[in-house]
Parts: C-alpha cells; sequence; structure tokens
C-alpha cells in the first residue's frame, strides 16, 4: 500500500501544509466518506422507517444497509448493532440502562485508571445511585493492565467489568480475552471500550465473548456525530430505553407503551441516517486498505519518531513499549500547551492536555503531556518534519531558560 499516495483521498491536504498527528482525538475524513454522506442529502434526503413513499424507502434501506455493514464489521449480528451520537453516548446508554438496572449496594465495578472520562464518569454516577462499588485494576509498573492484576482484583461480587481495548494517552492493548474469561467465569458483564481500537484492528466479538462494546465514527476517518454500541442480543432485549419519544415504541396508550425489541429500542427520534451511511463509507475504506497494514505502517512510523526522540535530550517518553502509534510525552520543564503552541507554528498539530483522561496524568504524576498519533495518511516525510521542530522547540525553550 503506497500511504503517501492515498494522502490525496483526503480533500484537507489541498487546503492546509500540516502534519496531523491528532487521530487519537479525531481523524481526518477522506472524500469517500463525504461522498457517502452527500449520498443521502442529495438523492434521498428525507427520514427513515416512517414514510411509505419512494424517498423514505430508498432512505430507509440505506440506513438497514450501514447497519449491515458495521455488524459484519465486528461480526455482530444486526439487531446487537446500535447507532449512538458517539463512544460516549454508546457508554452511557449500558451504564444508564443496563448498570442502573441490575447493580445493588455492595455489587462491584471494575475499572482501570487507564480509562477515558467516558468509561468512568457513567460508571461513577452508577455507583452513586446503586451503591455499587467501584474497583481498580493495579497497573503494572510500565502502566499497563495485566490478566493477573485483573484475577487479583476479581471476586464473587464483581458484577460489571468496564475497561478500555486501547489506551488513549498509553497506546497499550489490554489482553481482553483472558481478562473477559476470568470475568464470565464469576458471572460478570464485561464492558469493552473500543474507541481507540477500531481505527486500527480487526474486532471480532463472537471470538473476543465481550457482553458490550463501543466506538466511535470520528476516530476511524467517519463522520461525527455517530458512535456504535454491539451487545448481546440476550442483554439488549433485557435492558429498558434511557431516551424516550418516536419511532422506539410499537403501541402507545394515554398510560402505557410497549417498546420495539433492539435495535430500534434505544433509537428514539431521527436517526443520524447521513452519519451512518458516512461510517458504513469510512468502514469499506478502512477495509479496502486492510487493518492489519493500517496497525503496522502506524507502528513503523511510531518506532521511527521514537528512535528520532531518543536522541534528543531533555525529552520524557511515558509509553516508549507501546504497539500503537501513540506517543505520549512531554518537553522537561516545559508546560504542554507551550510546547504545543510552537508546533502549531510550525504546522504540526499535536494534542497537549490531559486527553480526557485525568487518572492517567495523576498515575503519572503530571499535569498534562503531550500526544502525537499516527495514522494511515502520516509519512515518514510527516516523521521527519515532527522531529525537526522537536528539536528546534527543545532548543528555543532551553535558550529561553525553561
Amino acid at each position: 500500500m503506497d500511504f503517501t499516495a492515498l494522502r490525496k483521498q483526503f480533500p484537507v491536504y489541498a487546503y492546509e501544509d500540516i502534519v496531523y498527528l491528532d487521530t487519537a482525538a479525531s481523524s481526518l475524513t477522506p472524500q469517500a466518506v463525504i461522498d457517502g454522506m452527500n449520498e443521502y442529502y442529495t438523492r434521498f434526503p428525507v427520514n427513515v422507517h416512517r414514510g411509505v413513499y419512494r424517498l423514505s424507502y430508498q432512505a430507509t434501506e440505506a440506513y438497514t444497509a450501514a447497519r449491515e455493514t458495521v455488524a459484519k464489521f465486528i461480526k455482530a449480528s444486526f439487531e446487537e448493532i446500535i447507532f449512538t451520537r458517539g463512544a460516549s453516548s454508546a457508554l452511557n446508554l449500558v451504564a444508564f440502562s443496563y448498570g442502573l438496572s441490575v447493580l445493588k449496594p455492595g455489587d462491584e465495578i471494575i475499572l482501570s485508571a487507564l480509562e477515558h472520562h467516558s468509561n468512568l464518569l457513567p460508571w461513577q454516577a452508577v455507583a452513586k445511585q446503586t451503591g455499587a462499588v467501584l474497583k481498580f485494576v493495579p497497573l503494572d509498573p510500565s502502566g499497563r493492565i495485566t490478566a493477573e492484576a485483573f484475577a487479583s482484583t476479581l471476586s464473587k461480587k464483581t458484577r460489571i467489568v468496564a475497561l478500555t481495548y486501547v489506551s488513549n494517552v498509553m497506546g497499550y492493548i489490554t489482553p481482553l480475552k483472558p481478562i473477559i474469561a476470568l470475568a464470565h467465569e464469576q458471572g460478570a458483564v464485561v464492558v469493552v471500550d473500543a474507541a481507540q481500537a477500531a481505527p486500527h484492528h480487526a474486532i471480532n466479538v463472537k471470538e473476543l465473548d465481550c457482553d458490550f462494546l463501543a466506538f466511535s465514527g470520528h476516530k476511524m476517518c467517519g463522520p461525527t456525530g455517530i458512535g456504535v454500541l454491539y451487545g448481546k442480543a440476550h442483554l439488549l432485549k433485557a435492558m429498558p430505553p434511557i431516551e424516550y419519544g418516536g419511532d422506539m415504541n410499537d403501541h402507545v396508550t394515554l398510560h402505557d407503551a410497549v417498546y420495539k425489541d433492539p435495535p430500534y429500542r434505544f433509537e428514539t427520534g431521527t436517526p443520524p441516517i447521513a452519519e451512518a451511511l458516512g461510517l458504513a463509507s469510512a468502514i469499506r475504506f478502512l477495509q479496502d486498505i486492510g487493518l492489519d497494514a493500517i496497525a503496522e505502517h502506524a507502528r513503523h512510523l511510531r518506532e521511527k519518531a521514537l528512535a528520532g526522540i531518543e536522541a534528543i535530550s531533555g525529552i520524557t517518553v511515558y509509553n516508549p513499549t507501546t504497539e500503537t502509534g501513540i506517543i505520549t510525552f512531554n518537553l522537561d520543564d516545559v508546560h504542554p500547551h507551550d510546547a504545543v503552541t510552537y508546533f502549531d507554528a510550525d504546522g504540526i498539530a499535536l494534542r497537549a492536555g490531559h486527553h480526557c483522561a485525568q487518572t492517567v496524568m495523576q498515575w503519572l504524576q503530571v499535569d498534562a503531556t503531550l500526544r502525537a498519533s499516527f495514522y494511515l495518511y502520516n509519512t515518514d516525510d510527516d516523521v521527519k518534519r515532527f522531529l525537526d521542530t522537536l528539536r528546534r522547540a527543545r532548543t528555543f525553550f532551553t535558550e529561553a531558560g525553561f
């Protein structure tokens, strides 16, 4: 695969001479995805499910096909795919529908310090409402979740395990298969935040045997405003809706209602139709390239960048052994916001801050970090420009007395 030539499929590069290294926050959008959304807005820009006229039928068929594409992408069944506003919305749905339904005082929810706020805050809220207890898998010295540490945290009181597949700060891959097997031995349900995994790794929910899994469109070349919740069919069928309104019910009287089966029970109102078509286009785009090739390309760029960073003094890298395209680092004694401003002036787009993962910052004992995340549209030349700017930045701040 010629990844340099692939950049031509991303319109932003025609307008900006930019080294974009913030994919872990949100990826760039290829023309194929824009075209997929425009097909809806130009050919059948009407609502789905309700109309009995031709355009509504076409829109419904396209929307249904998008759900089928997503289901095949993670090896799930059609009725196990719920479209949401994003991974955050999907994880909130699990917490406030399933979690509130099953948890009792003293039940345990296992999390980790690596969790994005979207997979931490909902469980904090649910624990407070139900009297459940939050427990956290201790991280190893490098900041990883291990199956051994998980086993030491698991107990007969564990009801829910909610863990990241790939950390958005450290880039580490969680060993989910043994963790899920251990959790199921105790009768616990496992929720996986796959927002950072889906853009890079083939996911088979049947082999993984997770109970719920969430990911976002905008981190995998898709549009903003859409995410996916996968749930095992029998679990979804037993869960109550948490939003109510049009198109999620079968029968309504003045005092009661009968709700549709999943997935429609959880998709009230007008759904993200154009976004669903855009997500399906993004999936086809990634599959045409090959997820294995994308992951290998990101690893290659990360290794090249890390080798260059090691030759520069005054840089701290917090995840030197990561398997993915994320490098989290700081210029010693320089606030990340100051550093990222210098990079931006040179056309390098990095992320600076706590990355919606303040518990990771607390574990690292820093207020914030810089983060470079490589993806399919990045090139060896991007790495060179990044390293050149890093060297100049280190010299600039050193001479300025930092």
